[in-house]
């Protein structure tokens, strides 16, 4: 199934920026953990993250392309997801199967670039307009 938090997580990193995408990254994680019963803090740390590198990402990259948002949520999905796996095999033990996992997440990674896909033209112009609202026009007007 699709991680959407990954992809709005992203999102809220690349177009509204660091500072609002970790809060925000941090509720939603704190929210996912107490209602799936895992350890606190985990998912808030990997979810902020993720919000961090949205922002790294939008100083970098154009988020006017299609194929750079889906290179983008791939790269997101990979990271919380190993990270996820990595920590769940440490904290409670068990033997990993690289094997299934791999399969898990390749089909993550294909459920969430089919949503990008679906959903790109109304995440730009949401984004566009949220990043106006909370960025602002930062125009140096000495120079003009």
């Amino acid at each position: 199934m699709p991680n959407l938090i990954i992809v709005l997580t992203l999102f809220i990193g690349l177009f509204i920026g660091n500072k609002t995408g970790a809060i925000f990254s941090i509720i939603f994680g704190i929210i996912i953990d107490l209602n799936l019963g895992k350890t606190i803090g985990i998912t808030s740390v990997l979810l902020a993250i993720i919000g961090l590198l949205g922002e790294y990402m939008d100083k970098n990259f154009s988020k006017d392309s299609r194929v750079t948002i889906i290179v983008m949520s791939a790269v997101s999905t990979i990271i919380y997801e190993v990270f996820t796996y990595a920590i769940n095999i440490f904290q409670y033990g068990g033997v990993p199967e690289i094997l299934t996992f791999t399969l898990t997440l390749l089909v993550e990674i294909l459920f969430n670039t089919m949503l990008i896909i679906i959903f790109y033209p109304l995440m730009k112009k949401l984004g566009y307009y949220l990043e106006e609202q909370y960025k602002g026009k930062k125009i140096l007007t000495r120079y003009f």
